[in-house]
């Protein structure tokens, strides 16, 4: 099943900017993913079991990289969005 998921996140670090840096290019590390980015929000599409390891991976890296953040995600399932 495809799955697609849009990605805000909010660091709650002064430097967030750089934070939000780093963890764009950290998802964009993983294959198989298309992956657009907007001003507000990340679009992640793929295989669901592809796209919830990188959410795994990512959001575990982040907080040992960072700290607390906080993710919003919206998910649609089998929905391949552009």
């Amino acid at each position: 099943m495809k799955l697609s998921v849009e990605l805000t996140l909010y660091p709650l670090q002064d430097n967030y900017i750089d934070i939000i840096r780093a963890c764009i290019e950290k998802i964009h590390s993983f294959e198989g993913l298309s992956i657009n980015t907007f001003p507000t929000a990340t679009i992640v599409v793929g295989d669901y079991d592809n796209v919830m390891k990188m959410l795994n991976d990512v959001i575990a890296w982040s907080y040992t990289e960072f700290g607390k953040c906080v993710f919003i995600a919206k998910f649609l399932p089998g929905y391949e969005a552009r």
